[in-house]
This record gives C-alpha cells, sequence and structure tokens, in this order.
C-alpha cells in the first residue's frame, strides 16, 4: 500500500526529489534543525537565518545538506559560514513566490530544535 501521507508545506510542487527520497531528505534537515541554537531570525519575508552548533566539520556538512537541497529546490539560496567556535550561521533566502516555503520551513526549525 502506498504512502498517502502528504508531503510536507515546505516541500513545494517544483521540488524534483524523488518521492521516496523525501522523508531522508526531512530527516537530515530535522536533524540540523536540531542543531539550532535558539529560534531563527527572521531577517525579513524573503530571509531566515540559522545559528547551529556543530562540531569542526559542521559547517561543511551544512554545506553539503545546501548543496543538494539547491539541486531539487532551486529557487532556494543558501549562504553557509562560519560564526564562531562550534558554530555555523545559514542563511535561507527564496524569492517571493515561495514565501510561503520559507515560512514552512521556519516553522519546521522552531518545531523541531529552536523553540529551546
Amino acid at each position: 500500500m502506498a504512502d498517502q501521507t502528504p508531503p510536507p508545506a515546505w516541500v513545494p510542487q517544483a521540488c524534483t526529489l524523488p518521492t521516496a527520497e523525501r522523508p531522508f531528505r526531512l530527516a537530515e534537515f530535522d536533524a540540523l534543525f536540531a542543531r539550532a541554537i535558539g529560534p531563527g531570525e527572521r531577517v525579513n519575508d524573503r530571509h531566515l537565518r540559522l545559528l547551529l552548533s556543530g562540531g569542526p566539520d559542521a559547517a561543511s556538512d551544512v554545506s553539503d545538506l545546501a548543496a543538494r537541497e539547491s539541486e531539487c529546490c532551486s529557487f532556494f539560496t543558501f549562504t553557509v559560514a562560519a560564526d564562531g567556535p562550534g558554530r555555523v550561521r545559514l542563511d535561507i533566502e527564496v524569492p517571493v513566490a515561495h514565501i510561503d516555503v520559507l515560512d514552512a520551513v521556519a516553522e519546521r526549525a522552531t518545531a523541531v530544535g529552536g523553540a529551546r
């Protein structure tokens, strides 16, 4: 029997990631969001900033996930930068047409880990 669970709100119709791979990608993002240091900062309607904890490879791990996500959802712009020892800043930006997707990402990030 096929899974009838609808995709998360932040998985837009434009996503080219095969449906079977989406739960794994969602789990990767949940693991990333669980490393959030506080709630995300909404810089503006089109821009979300997350501060994440991590070890020495954290920035490269976040960059890898961001690059893979950009391959299937090319409207995302991700910027990853070290933000001090053991901290990574992840900026996520979208065009106006995808603000609703960014809203859903922000809600998911807060629900999974940013509410601390």
